[in-house]
């Protein structure tokens, strides 16, 4: 299937995160901060078709590594898409607005995560579910 790098620093998230997407098909590729995220995505081949990306974390918030990912030149495949506990009313319109290309507020509904991931892999765009 694809291949997906997720940023979450809380390592139970990632490991439930992961097992999730694993059982559906993909490749996983988990980060703890968002250090090496834009080094991750030029390395990986094939390339990450999505990354799922923390808004809290520590050192850089996924807004900061998000401006990062967006001045990488060239064409490519990947969506960014926030992945966070910011849930709040306005949360999900500020995310969008900062160039993410969706939102999936924690907790994650396992029983449903695997398929809002699988409509920003099939689709062009952005899901309202979360």
């Amino acid at each position: 299937m694809a291949t997906i790098v997720v940023v979450e620093d809380q390592p139970d998230n990632l490991k439930l995160i992961t097992a999730l997407l694993t059982l559906k098909g993909h490749r996983v590729v988990g980060l703890p901060s968002g250090e090496r995220v834009v080094a991750t995505l030029l390395a990986e081949q094939p390339r990450p078709a999505l990354l799922l990306l923390d808004i809290q974390l520590p050192g850089r918030d996924g807004f900061s590594v998000l401006a990062d990912v967006r001045k990488i030149e060239g064409d490519h495949p990947w969506k960014v898409v926030a992945l966070t506990a910011h849930a709040m009313p306005g949360d999900r319109e500020k995310a969008l607005a900062a160039g993410f290309d969706g939102y999936i507020a924690k907790p994650i509904d396992v029983r449903s995560f695997s398929d809002e991931v699988g409509r920003y892999l099939s689709s062009g765009g952005s899901s309202s579910a979360g």
